[in-house]
């Protein structure tokens, strides 16, 4: 195996391990907090707004 495999393995790697880290970063910031914290409250919700009253289950 020649080395250029081994550098481009090294830098997918590394490359591989920004975008994780970037996506991490992301998902903890304090501005995000309140978009997941309404979205966890989804499944435990009785009713769906958007679905026509005859057909939600009571």
């Amino acid at each position: 195996m020649s080395s250029a495999w081994g550098h481009l393995a090294g830098v997918v790697t590394l490359l591989l391990m920004a975008i994780f880290i970037g996506i991490w970063v992301w998902a903890w910031r304090p501005r995000h907090k309140k978009v997941f914290d309404r979205m966890s409250r989804i499944p435990m919700s009785d009713l769906d707004e958007r679905a026509p009253r005859q057909e939600r289950i009571r």
